[in-house]
């Protein structure tokens, strides 16, 4: 069972370290720590992907900022609470890593297999030059009762053929994580550069499973 519950969330990426590691919690006695990761875009732009390791697959004493990694593992969600509300956090939650000696082309950089269910109705738009642009939100299983909720966005026919799902259906995603800046208003006086990540899509299915 943890198995195809694992099946659903794969995400691999290739790229730079450029960070230390940070601790983040601990479990049973085990620590886990997160590092950011530059991966290459097509565009030659960088996503600067959080990545959560275990103290056990690397040693998080070291500094490998400027060496190449891959790692595989799933997209995780979690829930924390800040200024009375809930925000979403997202990482790579790493299985296995390895370094590499240089990056790789970027269209291997980057992929993540999604399979879950429309939990919130999608949005659709269209930009200023017409271009189409739907957001989801896909909840994923994980063992134990839990799920991760992941936002999605889609473009053009994609776009279009997203904005008809019904909450409840069930999809498969294919895309690539991608990072985004954006400016948050803390006070009248205060603003804040935060970092929100997403799911690029670039193709997706819908099962004929749902679940409501």
């Amino acid at each position: 069972m943890s198995d195809k519950i694992i099946e659903n969330n794969q995400v691999t990426i290739m790229g730079e370290v450029a960070s230390a590691f940070t601790f983040s919690h601990e479990v049973f006695g085990e620590g886990f720590y997160m590092v950011d990761v530059l991966v290459k875009r097509l565009s030659n732009s960088d996503d600067r992907i959080p990545l959560m390791i275990s103290e056990r697959l690397i040693d998080v004493r070291e500094d490998y900022t400027g060496q190449h990694i891959m790692a595989s593992g799933q997209f995780r969600s979690y829930n924390r609470h800040e200024e009375q509300k809930n925000r979403l956090v997202l990482s790579v939650f790493v299985r296995e890593v390895t370094f590499i000696d240089e990056e790789m082309d970027g269209s291997k950089t980057n992929s993540i297999l999604l399979e879950g269910y429309i939990c919130k109705a999608p949005i659709y738009r269209k930009t200023p030059l017409g271009r189409e642009i739907a957001d989801l939100l896909l909840a994923v299983n994980r063992p134990y009762g839990k799920s991760d909720y992941i936002p999605c966005i889609c473009w053009g026919r994609n776009a279009r053929y997203a904005s008809s799902f019904e909450v409840g259906e069930h999809v498969q995603i294919l895309g690539r994580i991608q990072s985004r800046d954006y400016v948050k208003k803390i006070s009248e006086t205060e603003t804040e550069t935060r970092t929100a990540y997403e799911v690029s899509v670039s193709k997706l299915e819908c099962m004929e499973e749902s679940f409501v």
